[in-house]
């Protein structure tokens, strides 16, 4: 048996990460950091990953795992963030939905700044109103905070990406 058997088998109620599912197919939170998370994660049925942290890129780890993910490190430094780092998670998203049987994580370090920021880039995308977007995430997400220059990057990406649509 290897390391990736090992991982994937048992032990579940020691395993605890830290992911709030939005909807069935997209879970928001925090920091994965180890290959016991990851193990977790795909346990869970997580095949694509949007890693929003500055601090930690998940791709070796993801590796292993066969696990799909876009780095698209910002800072939580609650200035402005640009709509193409949006944009790039917006794409990377809708690909991954558009296959069948994906599951999506969206995350950050803490899962409540960066993380929640881009979910709702994301919903919005998909069509939701901000304001029911933010709703859903905040009802399956308590710690999810909407700092409003965060909230207002995302207004700005949003309406330059849905008059696009049109």
């Amino acid at each position: 048996m290897g390391i990736l058997d090992e991982l994937l088998r048992g032990g579940d109620e020691d395993r605890h990460m830290d992911m709030s599912w939005v909807t069935g197919r997209i879970a928001v939170g925090g920091g994965i950091w180890n290959a016991e998370n990851m193990a977790a994660l795909v346990k869970a049925g997580v095949t694509h990953i949007i890693d929003m942290q500055i601090e930690f890129d998940d791709r070796p780890l993801a590796e292993p795992f066969g696990v799909k993910v876009l780095w698209n490190p910002i800072d939580d430094d609650f200035q402005p963030k640009p709509p193409e780092v949006f944009e790039r998670g917006v794409q990377f998203a809708k690909k991954a939905l558009n296959e069948p049987e994906t599951k999506l994580f969206i995350h950050c370090a803490a899962g409540v700044h960066r993380a929640p920021m881009m979910a709702l880039g994301l919903l919005g995308a998909l069509g939701f109103k901000m304001k029911d977007a933010m709703r859903m995430i905040e009802t399956r997400r308590p710690e999810a905070d909407f700092a409003d220059v965060y909230v207002r990057s995302v207004d700005r990406f949003l309406q330059g990406y849905l008059a696009a649509k049109k």
